[in-house]
């Protein structure tokens, strides 16, 4: 063997490990089984496997079964991993076989070798403090990697509540300034009847303030863990002084709001709280993308297109067209939205694949739904600052659009019936002559009539009367 490796072995065989290596076999033995994504770790993944390993290290010290000196130096290893140290020693692909034990092997062999050398010896020697007698004590990767993965998801979703509550007051912010422009409102992309781009925009607003509730509502879900339920929920090799404590203990060293499963078997083998969550990304991801889709054919033109209103210009949208402009903003936005909608597939054909008292395919739940967080996040800050923020108003071609559309004779069908409205309808597009012209000229209504029945504003006032206004106008 050479100076630079040590031997270690596990029950499949021996493998060398280069000797400064804080991991060890079953780590590289996994690293070799597993070239997938060609990445690593989420860096708050392995952070919340070593805030485990830390409580659980605390717990057992406390319930009598683990040395105080091991445990001292348990802590301060995790305590280094925890600061952003040795992240580099976990090897593992996020995606991969045995249902998160070579993550949870991997957390273990790199603070036993850790607390090995804090305490003079050298790594690989597993008589002083080993992996799974001390670092996995009353644990196992099927309480560990759950806990660890839901840990995570909690860290990583008050970033995208910010960033949802930003888009939110942005959008509410532009409803307000853009509450006077009458433009036309359409349906199957149709003429209909006119609304205020300000009710559009808040109308926007509402729907991120509920994809915010709903994402609130069901993080509860999430802070429900099995900590010492260990292998399928029955609590086998964890004693009741450390079932009593690892999840207060757990508690203490992150911070979050934490409980204890009402049923540690359910909570085991049952993962429709992940399924739900991710179930909140995708509405999200679908509001976000529609709310794309609208502003893309709102800015579109800008001579031949709707060009209602102005996207910011972020970049040359052409190799070839000179001056051209494109909605690159909104654009990134529905891809991250797609993606975050065949993540959410991802995890729901993964959770319903788990068989009875273990689901084997936490690794694959757990990556695409950090994914569905992370780029979800980074999709509505760039929206937010990039686009929303900079948008602006072409008043004088909403307010054309609105007086040239036929649409507006909806709002005179009530005095003179539909069929002849029909009729001026037709004959307006036939002609191109306006609306109120043709009703003019056949005196259907006065002047003075028209002028309060085709008041744009008061039409898009949801609070107005038809009624009212038609008895006004007579």
């Amino acid at each position: 063997m050479s100076n630079t490796k040590r031997l270690e072995s596990d029950s499949i065989g021996t493998l060398e490990i280069p000797k400064e290596a804080y991991y060890g076999v079953q780590s590289l033995r996994a690293k070799e089984n597993f070239h997938i994504t060609g990445r690593r770790m989420n860096p708050l993944m392995i952070v919340s496997l070593a805030e485990i390993k830390k409580a659980a290290a605390i717990a057992n010290e406390e319930a009598g079964l683990l040395d105080e000196k091991i445990a001292k130096a348990m802590i301060q290893a995790c305590d280094e991993i925890i600061e952003g140290k040795l992240h580099e020693e976990f090897i593992i692909d996020p995606i991969q076989g045995g249902a998160g034990t070579s993550a949870n092997m991997n957390a273990n062999e790199v603070v036993a070798n850790r607390a090995i050398e804090i305490l003079g010896g050298e790594k690989g020697d597993y008589s002083i403090v080993h992996p799974n007698d001390h670092v996995n004590m009353a644990q196992s990767t099927n309480d560990v990697y759950p806990t660890a993965g839901k840990l995570t998801v909690l860290k990583l979703i008050p970033r995208l509540l910010d960033e949802l509550h930003r888009l939110s007051d942005a959008l509410h912010e532009k409803a307000e300034e853009f509450d006077d422009v009458i433009k036309m409102g359409r349906t199957q992309l149709q003429d209909a009847v006119p609304i205020r781009l300000g009710q559009s925009f808040q109308c926007y607003s509402l729907a991120i303030a509920r994809d915010i509730k709903r994402i609130d509502k069901v993080l509860n879900e999430l802070r429900a863990i099995n900590m010492g339920g260990t292998a399928i929920g029955t609590a086998l090799n964890a004693c009741p002084e450390y079932l009593e404590t690892i999840v207060g203990r757990l508690k203490e060293v992150t911070g979050i709001e934490i409980v204890h499963a009402g049923n540690l078997i359910d909570s085991t083998q049952n993962l429709d709280g992940l399924v739900n969550i991710s179930g909140t990304m995708k509405v999200c991801a679908v509001n976000l993308s529609k709310m794309g889709n609208d502003l893309r054919l709102l800015s579109s033109g800008p001579r031949t297109g709707f060009n209602e209103i102005n996207l910011p210009a972020k970049q040359n949208g052409s190799s070839i067209m000179p001056g051209k402009v494109n909605p690159v903003i909104p654009e990134v936005v529905s891809q991250v939205a797609f993606n975050v909608i065949g993540n959410d597939m991802t995890i729901t054909m993964a959770a319903e694949a788990g068989q009875m008292e273990l689901n084997a395919f936490e690794p694959v739940i757990f990556y695409n739904m950090f994914e569905q967080i992370i780029t979800l996040t980074g999709a509505v800050r760039t929206f937010t600052d990039n686009c929303i923020k900079g948008i602006t108003a072409n008043r004088e071609r909403c307010k054309a659009l609105v007086e040239g559309s036929v649409g507006i004779i909806t709002a005179i069908c009530p005095y003179i019936g539909y069929k002849k409205a029909a009729d001026i309808a037709k004959t307006s597009l036939k002609t191109n002559e306006p609306v109120r012209d043709l009703i003019l000229k056949e005196k259907l209504l006065t002047e003075e009539q028209l002028n309060k029945l085709l008041d744009p504003y008061a039409m898009t006032n949801p609070g107005g009367s038809v009624i009212d206004m038609i008895s006004t106008a007579k």
